[in-house]
């Protein structure tokens, strides 16, 4: 069992950048692929992205692409989402989560973090 908190979360201005960290115990968190996903009120819990292990494979929404990017640093049993540009739309509940497979699908994910909030002004 792999225990994950998130932090870095708060309120930005449009256009601003934040740095989301998700710190992880427990279990080896190199056997794990780490993603990020978000939920918005009254709206499904979606993707936003996904990293290896090893850092090599990475996967983004397409709503994010080319913002976001997200990164791992195993030494500190860490995951990374860097936020730029961001939008009044990525107002959302952010949480980290661990799978043994990089993926999209949500099924897929055995541990999560209990979320930090974005809130994003226009």
């Amino acid at each position: 069992q792999v225990q994950l908190v998130e932090s870095g979360g708060g309120l930005v201005q449009a256009g601003g950048s934040l740095r989301l960290s998700c710190a992880a115990s427990g279990r080896t968190f190199t056997s794990y692929a780490m993603g990020w996903f978000r939920q918005a009120p009254g709206k499904e819990r979606e993707f936003v992205t996904a990293i290896s292990w090893n850092g090599d494979t990475t996967v983004y929404a397409d709503s994010v692409k080319g913002r976001f990017t997200i990164s791992r640093y195993n030494a500190k049993n860490t995951v990374y989402l860097q936020m730029n540009s961001l939008k009044p739309e990525d107002t959302a509940l952010y949480y980290c989560a661990a799978s043994y497979r990089p993926g999209r699908d949500i099924s897929e994910y055995d541990y999560w973090g209990p979320g930090t909030q974005v809130t994003v002004s226009s």
